[in-house]
C-alpha cells in the first residue's frame, strides 16, 4: 500500500526513495508482522481467558499434556493478522504472487477457525469433521493450482517444476501438475498441523521455512542472481519475499507467548493456513522439491504417522514408535518438551540450509 501512496514522491524526497527497494520493504514487513502479531496475541490471551474459550486437550496425547488444559487457543488469528498487516502495508498489492498468497492464507485460516471455534467455543470435541476439513483444504489447493496453471509465472513452466541439484532440468507433468500442486498445498497444510503438538514446535519450524522462502523468493526475482546460480528467473516474484518476511515476523511475535510453557496455542487457524501458504509459495516459485528438502522435519513427522499406522495395521497392533507423530515418541521416552522442540528447530535449520545449498550445488 505504501509503495503506491509514496511512489509520486520517490524523486522529491530521498527518504521515500527507500520504498522502491524490496529489501527495505522486506525488513519493514517482518518488523510490522512481529509488532502486530505480538500485540494481537497479548490481547487475544486476555480476551480468550476472560471468556473461558480454552483448548480441549485430545485423549490421544501423553498424559502430561493434561496440565495444559485451559490454555487459550486460536492464536493463529494473531499470526494471520500480523502477516496481512506486514504484507498489505509494504508489498505491491497488484502483484499476482501476493494476491494468491493472501487468498490461500485467508481461506485456509477460515477452515481452521471453524474447527477451532467448534472445539473450543462450542465445546464439540471433534470440531470440524476431518472429511470437511479436507474438502476445504482440497478446494483451496485446487483453486491455487488452477490459477498457477492457467496464469503461469512463465508460459514454458505451466506444467513443469524445477528440480534441485540438477542444472537446467525441469520435470514436465502435463495436466497432472494440477493434481501434484494441489497435493503440495494439502500435504504441507496437514504436515504443519500434525507437527503442532508441543509448545513452539510447529511455529518455530514454519518460521524457519518462511525465512528460507524469503531468500528464495528474493533471489528468484533477480535476473543477476538467477543467472549466476542457474535457477529460474521469475519476474516479479521478489514481492513474494515481503509476504514471507511478514510471516517470519508474525511467527516470532506469536512465539513470544507460545514458547514453553505456552500461554496460547496457534490451533488449526494457524497450522492449516501457515502450511497451505508455504505450499502455495513453493508452487508459485516452482520450488516444490526444494520445499521437500527445506521442510525435512515436517516430512519426517508426517512419515512417522504413516509408518506407525501401516505397521500397526499389518502386524496386528504392534508399534514402531511409542506414539506418533515423532515428537510424542521422544516425549514418552523421557526427553523434556523444551529440549525436543529446540532440537527439532536445529534440525529444521539444517534442512533449510541444505535446501538453500541446492542453489549452488548443481
Amino acid at each position: 500500500m505504501l509503495y503506491y501512496l509514496l511512489k509520486p514522491y520517490w524523486h522529491k524526497f530521498i527518504l521515500f526513495n527507500l520504498f522502491r527497494y524490496i529489501t527495505f520493504r522486506m525488513v519493514m514487513g517482518a518488523t510490522t508482522g512481529f509488532v502486530v502479531s505480538w500485540l494481537v496475541t497479548k490481547w487475544l490471551i486476555k480476551y480468550l481467558k476472560r471468556h473461558h474459550y480454552e483448548s480441549q486437550i485430545r485423549e490421544d496425547v501423553p498424559e502430561r499434556h493434561l496440565s495444559k488444559k485451559g490454555t487459550p487457543t486460536m492464536g493463529g488469528i494473531a499470526i494471520v493478522i500480523g502477516i496481512l498487516a506486514g504484507t498489505l502495508i509494504w508489498a505491491r498489492l497488484g502483484s499476482p504472487y501476493v494476491i494468491l498468497a493472501i487468498f490461500t492464507l485467508i481461506l485456509t485460516a477460515i477452515v481452521g477457525f471453524i474447527d477451532d471455534y467448534l472445539k473450543d467455543i462450542r465445546k464439540k470435541p471433534k470440531g470440524l469433521l476431518a472429511k470437511y476439513k479436507l474438502y476445504g483444504q482440497f478446494a483451496v489447493g485446487l483453486v491455487v493450482s488452477l490459477m498457477i496453471y492457467i496464469y503461469p509465472p512463465l508460459t514454458d513452466l505451466r506444467s513443469a517444476t524445477e528440480l534441485p541439484f540438477i542444472k537446467n532440468f525441469y520435470l514436465e507433468m502435463g495436466v497432472g501438475y494440477i493434481l501434484f500442486s494441489t497435493l503440495v498445498v494439502v500435504g504441507t497444510s496437514n504436515a504443519v498441523n500434525l507437527s503442532d503438538g508441543l509448545d513452539g514446535l510447529a511455529a518455530g519450524l514454519v518460521g524457519i521455512l518462511a525465512a528460507t522462502f524469503t531468500v528464495v523468493a528474493y533471489v528468484s526475482g533477480r535476473v543477476d542472481f538467477t543467472g549466476y546460480l542457474n535457477i529460474t528467473f521469475l519476474p516479479g516474484s521478489g514481492e513474494l519475499s515481503i509476504f514471507c518476511a511478514s510471516m517470519s515476523g508474525a511467527i516470532l511475535g506469536f512465539l513470544w507467548y507460545n514458547t514453553y510453557p505456552a500461554e496460547i496455542f496457534m490451533g488449526d487457524t494457524g497450522a492449516l493456513s501457515l502450511g497451505a501458504s508455504i505450499g502455495a509459495i513453493s508452487i508459485m516459485l516452482k520450488k516444490e522439491f526444494l520445499l521437500l528438502i527445506a521442510g525435512g522435519m515436517f516430512v519426517i513427522e508426517t512419515l512417522s504417522v504413516i509408518i506407525q499406522v501401516l505397521y500397526f495395521k499389518y502386524t496386528g497392533g504392534k508399534r514402531i514408535f511409542k506414539m506418533s507423530p515423532l515428537h510424542h515418541h521422544y516425549e514418552l521416552s523421557g526427553m523434556h518438551e523444551a529440549k525436543i522442540v529446540v532440537r527439532f528447530w536445529i534440525l529444521g535449520i539444517i534442512f533449510a540450509l541444505l535446501g538453500l545449498a541446492s542453489f549452488k550445488v548443481r
